[in-house]
Order: structure tokens, then sequence, then C-alpha cells
């Protein structure tokens, strides 16, 4: 029993300690240099930043869920997803071909990891892992802040998986997070690197995909995982809807996510980011104490979140009018 136990059981420290060796490999100079964030109308930074941390962070991770076990598809998706982001790099594909590559991951992964459900559900949830492995790339555009929700997102799987009696799906998540900690170190603000979109997109699909296994394995109500990341959902989502609402090119590249505001309006990325943990915490905190309570308990519970959220942005929208106009 130790020795089957053995693999999953190293997977989180295997996922950190081969991390943070590919990481410091990638920031020599020598690598770096093929790999350089330069500063465009999106970005916060005015330097160019090495954008290698994916290539670190994924390769670990998909070790680290072999380990685990169980997961393979789920590694195989995040590894090709990693590759399809360096090639965009190399080669600038346009954005239907990402969103169509996108969209199979997704479909393929709904396909063979949730068979049974009814088409429409298949759709929906097909749908939902694209617009995340979108969205949490949106959300990559500040020192620290998509590793910091990796981090703590992941965690807060790992704690209810465990709580629930499944420890080797609960050390799958609890690698994600190793490995995203082990990122952090680099990109921490200042950040010596950013995570690229071969790390923040295959990050997306971790986050949906392995919220859908713990829903489709009873782990968790299909609302867990939407209240765990609603930092980065609630964020990418509200702002798409007021981008297509003024009639803006919303597949285009902007700086007017909550975040991205607060930074322009003054605050450091370090602040940003450590709001954001705070809030993500809390999030997480509140999701895992309803996830064993009854649902009206879940729904009020629910709804404080959603007014927290709520009352957040109109502060900040009501400051962002104030900025502009001054």
């Amino acid at each position: 029993m130790q020795t089957d136990l053995a693999g999953p059981l190293s997977a989180p420290a295997v996922a950190f300690a081969l991390c943070l060796v590919l990481l410091r490999v990638l920031l020599l100079p020598a690598t770096q240099r093929w790999f350089l964030d330069h500063p465009n109308q999106r970005s916060l930074h005015v330097s160019p930043v090495p954008r290698t941390g994916g290539l670190g962070l994924v390769p670990a991770v998909v070790v680290a869920l072999l380990l685990a076990g169980g997961l393979k598809l789920v590694a195989a998706l995040a590894a090709a997803l990693m590759v399809l982001s360096v090639v965009d790099d190399w080669r600038h594909l346009s954005a239907a071909v990402r969103l169509l590559a996108h969209l199979a991951a997704a479909l393929l992964f709904t396909l063979l990891a949730l068979q049974g459900q009814p088409l429409a559900v298949l759709v929906a949830l097909t749908l939902a892992v694209a617009w995340m492995i979108n969205l949490y790339n949106f959300m990559d555009g500040a020192d620290g802040l998509a590793g910091g929700m990796a981090l703590i997102g992941f965690s807060i799987y790992g704690l209810a998986a465990a709580t629930s009696g499944q420890t080797g799906f609960a050390l799958a998540n609890f690698s994600v997070a190793a490995a995203a900690g082990a990122f952090l170190i680099f990109n921490f603000p200042p950040a010596r690197m950013f995570l690229g979109d071969a790390g923040s997109i295959p990050l997306g699909f971790l986050a949906a995909a392995l919220g859908l296994v713990g829903w489709r394995d009873g782990v968790w109500p299909l609302w867990f995982p939407v209240a765990v990341f609603a930092p980065f959902v609630v964020d990418a989502s509200v702002t798409l809807l007021q981008r297509a609402v003024r009639g803006e090119r919303v597949w285009q590249a902007h700086r007017s996510h909550y975040y991205q505001r607060l930074i322009l309006m003054g605050w450091s990325h370090r602040r940003a980011a450590l709001a954001e943990y705070a809030l993500m915490a809390a999030s997480g905190a509140a999701a895992v104490l309803a996830l064993r309570a009854r649902i009206p308990l879940q729904l009020v519970v629910l709804a404080v979140l959603a007014s927290v959220y709520a009352g957040a942005m109109v502060i900040i929208d009501r400051r962002w009018h104030t900025y502009a106009k001054g």
C-alpha cells in the first residue's frame, strides 16, 4: 500500500522542485532573450520581461498529474495547450485559430471526461471550459496575480477534495498549487518573469477541468469552482459584457479590467495582488464552509459573495469615472 501511494504522495513535491529547476534554467540570459514580453497597449509593465513561466510550470504540473494518477486526459490537454501557445508566440496564429483550438480542447475534455451528460449540458460546459481558458489569459496582466490565484485556488480545490476523502484528486490539485508556488517566487512583485500564454492558457484549462472532474465525482457542486475562482471569473466576465455593451471590439487587447484600473489609478502591483489574494482566499473559505451545508445556506453564502463583488465593482467604477475626468 505504501508503494502504491508513493507516487501520488510525492506529486506536489515533484511539481514544486521540477518547476523551480526549470524556471531557473529559463531565467539564464541565453534562454530568456528568446521569450521577452515587450510592452503593448494592454501591458502594465514598461520594460521587456521574460514570459517563460509557463514553460517551467506546465511541464512540472503534467509530470505531477501523471504521478497522481487518473488524470491523463487533463495532463495531455494541458500540455497540448502549452505547445499551441508556444507555436502562437513564434508564428502569431490568428485569434480565430486560437479560439478554435481552445474550443477543440474543451470539447475533447467534455466528451471524454463527462460522458453521459445531456447534449445541452455538454455544450454549455464546453463553452464554459473555453471561456475559462481565455479569461485566465485575460487576467494574467499584473505581477503576481495569476500565479497567486493559482496557488490559492488549487489549494482550495485540494483542501475540499481532501475533506471528502479523495486523496489522489487532492494531491493532483495540490501539485498544481505547488508548481504555482514555485513560479510565484519569480513572479511576485517586482516580477522577474511572466507566466505567458504558455502558462496562463493551460492554467485556465486546469481550473475548469479539475473543477468539473470534482463535480463529476461528487466532490463538490457545480457552483463551487466558480466561487473559488470568482475574482477572475467575475472581473473578466463583467468587463467583457461592459465592453460589448459599449460596442468595443472585445477580442482586442485593452486595459479596462478592474485590477488593471486599480493599478492605473495608482495602486502598486503588490497592493493589487495582495488585495486579490485576500478576496480569493475569502471566497474560497466561504465556499468550503458552505460545501457541506444545506442548499438554503449555500444560496445565502453565494448571495453574500455576489453582493461583495457587486459592491467592489461599483466602487471601482465610480472612482474610475472620477479618475478619467480628472
